[in-house]
């Protein structure tokens, strides 16, 4: 997975892994598979915040994050529904903006 950031690279598999228990759980745990998906997409989100600031240097535009090796790997092992979520976000990365919880998506 070229030289994407093992904190990144761990959390978009968890992502994806929580996805995917989200995708193909019952009406039973729909709800906690879907509160897990939401906690580990913020905490790629993190991540990916957090090595983009230690980035020289750091992107300023959303082109030129998503001209990087590691941000094109996470775009595309993204499913497509997650790949606007993960957009907005990164806008929100570039123009140095932090959401509050109570402003993070419900999913």
């Amino acid at each position: 997975m070229n030289d994407m950031n093992m904190k990144v690279a761990q959390a978009l598999n968890a992502a994806l892994t929580n996805w995917n228990a989200m995708s193909g759980s019952g009406e039973d745990e729909a709800e906690s598979a879907a509160d897990r998906f939401e906690a580990s997409f913020y905490l790629l989100i993190d991540a990916v915040r957090d090595w983009v600031d230690g980035l020289d240097p750091r992107p300023r535009t959303l082109e030129q994050l998503y001209r990087l090796p590691t941000v094109e790997t996470i775009v595309e092992r993204l499913p497509a529904p997650l790949q606007l979520n993960f957009e907005t976000e990164a806008e929100l990365i570039i123009d140095n903006i932090r959401r509050v919880d109570e402003d993070k998506y419900d999913s």
